[in-house]
């Protein structure tokens, strides 16, 4: 393995140290923000050393290297599709995967419809930023959406996710962050017994911190979680 196994245990320990500190400053419980390591950069052989750290969830960008890894390492870990999710790849990850973290658009939605084999649980990706080049939902589109994935049985809505506009300042990312918190809410409400708002997904290594405080109860975490 490439990795040193303490500063991978050391890494994943100052991250959860930061996130329950952040959970304290907003008066939440710990326990109620999970770890989603980025695995897109680290080697299948160094995977053993994230959950021999504690880390029991991870996420990957690729469907290709989604598909490697857990035919590797499948029993180590909980796996959860992270990156944008093109229609046509949907085939690669049907049934693979806890949570597809980034449903932005109806054709990818009706490939998850016709090839699950069982209910695929989902998070909606809003675009926050309302950046042209991200992908998401423009903010104003959600509540179309979720009316449009009501219809399907094998697309179940459990919340939300977003990637703000880069930025060097994790205040920066705040306004994003709040504004999902806020959707979410007012969808759990509209659409209660239809669809569940049980999570926000957001937060990257840069502003995970910023995110907790704000609501999130996955983080997709990858550098932070390799260097003590």
């Amino acid at each position: 393995m490439s990795r040193d196994p303490e500063a991978v245990r050391a890494g994943v320990a100052a991250t959860r140290r930061r996130i329950d500190e952040a959970c304290a400053r907003a008066g939440r419980d710990p326990a109620s923000v999970e770890i989603v390591a980025a695995v897109k950069y680290l080697a299948v052989e160094d995977l053993p050393l994230l959950h021999a750290a504690g880390v029991r969830r991870v996420g990957e960008n690729r469907t290709d290297q989604l598909v490697a890894k857990q035919a590797a390492h499948g029993d180590l870990f909980t796996w959860d599709f992270i990156g944008h999710l093109q229609s046509r790849k949907v085939k690669e990850i049907a049934g693979r995967v806890d949570l597809i973290h980034s449903l932005s658009t109806a054709s990818t939605a009706a490939q998850i419809e016709s090839r699950s084999p069982a209910p695929q649980d989902v998070l909606v990706e809003v675009n926050t930023a309302r950046d042209p080049d991200k992908e998401g939902i423009a903010p104003e589109g959600l509540d179309a959406f979720l009316e449009e994935l009501a219809a399907m049985g094998s697309v179940r809505v459990r919340g939300l996710m977003t990637m703000p506009a880069f930025a060097t300042d994790p205040e920066a990312s705040r306004g994003a962050f709040a504004e999902l918190r806020g959707l979410a809410a007012a969808a759990a409400e509209r659409w209660a017994g239809t669809h569940a708002f049980d999570h926000l997904s957001m937060g990257t290594s840069q502003d995970f911190e910023v995110a907790v405080e704000e609501g999130a109860t996955l983080v997709r975490v990858g550098s932070v979680l390799l260097e003590p």
